[in-house]
């Protein structure tokens, strides 16, 4: 008969023994995912107007976080096609969302 000392520690999981014939638990996936890769799959979606993928790439990772890449793939976005296009990021951008050009006399501390 096991004493109560012994009894206890086969019960607890730090006291079994592994079995012999057991294989290695292989190593575990990496938690979470890419925020880039998250925000890249997002805005393909939407440019694509493929709402459930898009709410799918949405769900990967925090609002915060895809806000973040988000924002990091737009400028990036823009830097590269103002050098492809050879004008100022700020050309670039407002010529995308279909702004005109600011006015020359305009001061930039006017609002």
């Amino acid at each position: 008969m096991a004493s109560i000392p012994e009894r206890l520690r086969r019960l607890l999981p730090s006291g079994r023994k592994a079995p012999e014939a057991a294989a290695p638990t292989p190593p575990r996936p990496r938690q979470g995912h890419n925020l880039f890769e998250a925000a890249a799959e997002y805005i393909t979606a939407c440019a694509e107007d493929d709402p459930l993928r898009a709410e799918e790439a949405a769900s990967r990772v925090s609002p915060g976080m895809l806000s973040f890449g988000v924002n990091e793939l737009a400028c990036r976005a823009l830097i590269a096609l103002a050098r492809e296009r050879n004008q100022s990021p700020s050309t670039v951008a407002r010529s995308l969302l279909g702004l005109r050009a600011p006015s020359p006399t305009r001061q930039a501390g006017d609002a």
